[in-house]
């Protein structure tokens, strides 16, 4: 993050050079006529002038002081050494300081040191055009310093929030897929408690030893069911209920999803290779969330345009593929992008990669691929 010592005006070294310049131009001038009577009191002054310039800790209020006293004693000698402190102040929004130093050693050095009064040679005239030329560069630079600043300020502000977006779409997402998973594992102990209570109503017929580990895995389904709620149901919405069908989208097919944008009014293809079975159930929760993001930002961005959806479950990875031509009007024009970071959080979760974006001739594409646990072979090696 820049600071306000890192882009002040003038820069370390610009800055050195530019009171250099003014002290050497007033020790030259300290040699009128040639003689050199006034120019080791000149220099002394002036190099005095040029350290107070330089030392930060000097800037206020020493260094006004005395170079408007150095300004006021030797007069047209010294214009270059006010005019380089007239632009400090004028940097730092102290123009009333500037304007009262330009003042005070004019209004001085008229009743002081005659040989150097700024009315000898018409000085004055340089010096209204130095002073004058001092405020306005140091007023501009001053401003566009604080500018910077700004900008700066808002840049690292901007940069926070949308870092916090961005996690906070990741954080959001993964809820949901632990809630999602909650719901399919309620779904299949269920179907475990179910089946095993059924089996035991027919315990007469199995030998007591079956019967007895039936009921032992009934108990442990019901009682691994209550426990998977009690930790996992926190993390659905107040307002959602354990039946509402988005919460179990691995429940339903995409075909499902494709059929409601049809009725819609969306034109969408389908194209399914392989079954929903042959691709673990995070996989499928992963395509559904993928389509059902496709297509909402179709109908967004590129309202009226068909939409292509493939999907493949077979090994060894789940495909995934959604591409849409420019539609006839774009719907809305409010876009977050945080609907696609939850979805590369996903996918990278599980392994996977998700990429999104133009495809060629104004093609919009959205594709995932999602590869499948490694299982061993029968003979041993790595399907």
């Amino acid at each position: 993050m820049n600071t306000g010592r890192e882009i002040r005006w003038p820069a370390a070294i610009g800055r050195a050079g530019l009171v250099a310049f003014a002290v050497l131009v007033t020790v030259t001038k300290g040699v009128p006529g040639g003689d050199g009577r006034y120019f080791v009191p000149v220099a002394v002054s002036a190099l005095v002038c040029g350290v107070v310039l330089l030392v930060p800790r000097l800037h206020w209020p020493v260094a006004p002081l005395v170079v408007t006293a150095v300004t006021a004693w030797w007069g047209a000698l010294a214009i270059s050494l006010l005019s380089v402190l007239v632009l400090d102040l004028a940097v730092a929004r102290r123009l009333r300081a500037a304007l009262a130093c330009c003042a005070v050693a004019f209004g001085v050095n008229l009743v002081g040191f005659s040989p150097t009064r700024f009315l000898v040679d018409q000085a004055y005239v340089s010096m209204l055009v130095s002073w004058s030329f001092a405020i306005v560069i140091g007023l501009w630079f001053g401003n566009r310093r604080r500018l910077i600043q700004a900008l700066a300020a808002e840049r690292d502000h901007l940069r926070l929030e949308v870092q916090l977006r961005e996690e906070a779409a990741r954080v959001t997402e993964r809820s949901r897929i632990a809630a999602e998973m909650h719901d399919v594992l309620a779904h299949r102990l269920s179907l475990i408690a179910l089946h095993s209570g059924v089996l035991a109503t027919r315990s007469d017929s199995l030998p007591a030893p079956v019967a007895e580990r039936l009921g032992l895995l009934r108990t442990a389904s019901t009682e691994a069911l209550t426990d998977l709620r009690e930790v996992l149901g926190a993390l659905h919405e107040p307002d959602i209920t354990q039946g509402d069908a988005a919460l179990a989208p691995a429940l339903k097919d995409v075909q499902e999803l494709v059929e409601e944008a049809r009725i819609a009014g969306q034109p969408v293809d389908l194209t399914t290779q392989g079954q929903p079975e042959q691709a673990p159930t995070t996989h499928r929760l992963a395509v559904y969330r993928i389509v059902q993001e496709a297509l909402t930002n179709a109908r967004k961005h590129a309202d009226g345009a068909a939409v292509a959806v493939r999907v493949d479950y077979r090994t060894p990875a789940t495909l995934v593929e959604i591409t849409n031509p420019p539609g006839t009007s774009v719907a809305t024009s409010v876009t977050s992008g945080y609907g696609l970071i939850g979805l590369r959080e996903r996918v990278s979760a599980l392994g996977g990669h998700l990429t999104a974006g133009p495809s060629g001739a104004g093609t919009w594409r959205l594709a995932a691929r999602i590869p499948h646990p490694a299982a061993p072979a029968q003979n041993g090696t790595l399907a």
